[in-house]
């Protein structure tokens, strides 16, 4: 590593994997963490870090370690291919690279496939759901992953109302003694 550049942190090894998972757009020209292969916000943008970090996930605790662990096995990849060693690990790995090793480490098998499942698996929810914030909030901060999905804001008093039955007709009247908040009687 040159002696200019600072050593990647935890977080920008952890966007790396999560880029790896849900590729999206350079956030900067000197972004090191997102590869750019792909346009508009992936994983990345969509949170993955916030959604990583939220005590109900349980995996604040064991991110230092995925990430030490993660440039561990980086290293090793670079040697088996003989690719230089003059960038950090993970990080200074290009995407076709990224791709390669986290596919091993997602393969079943692999002694350790239940731990980077889990991983990857934060990078989905931080793309398809902003798990980390409430949806309304997402919607509005233009979440990449609610709009690519196509979800639907909420009504002017922000609530998600379903004006046209989704089969195109009701599914049943409502039961003659249905009481006036929807609970049979």
């Amino acid at each position: 590593m040159p002696e200019t550049e600072c050593p990647p942190s935890r977080n920008t090894v952890l966007e790396a994997f999560a880029d790896t998972i849900i590729p999206g757009e350079k956030r900067h020209p000197d972004d090191r963490a997102v590869a750019g292969v792909s346009q508009g916000g992936g994983a990345v943008a969509a949170g993955a870090i916030d959604v990583l970090e939220t005590p109900e996930g349980g995996m604040a605790p064991a991110l230092d370690d995925l990430a030490r662990m993660l440039d561990e096995h980086a290293v090793a990849y670079r040697a088996g291919c003989g690719l230089p060693e003059d960038r950090e690990p993970f990080v200074g790995l290009g995407y076709d690279d990224r791709l390669a090793l986290v596919g091993e480490l997602l393969a079943p098998g692999h002694p350790e496939h239940a731990m980077w499942a889990g991983l990857a698996m934060f990078s989905f929810m931080a793309f398809d759901t902003g798990a980390h914030m409430h949806t309304a909030d997402a919607i509005a901060a233009g979440h990449p992953g609610l709009a690519t999905l196509g979800f639907a804001p909420p009504g002017e008093d922000g609530l998600w109302r379903f004006p046209a039955y989704s089969y195109g007709r009701p599914l049943a009247d409502v039961h003659p003694d249905t009481d006036p908040t929807g609970s049979p009687v």
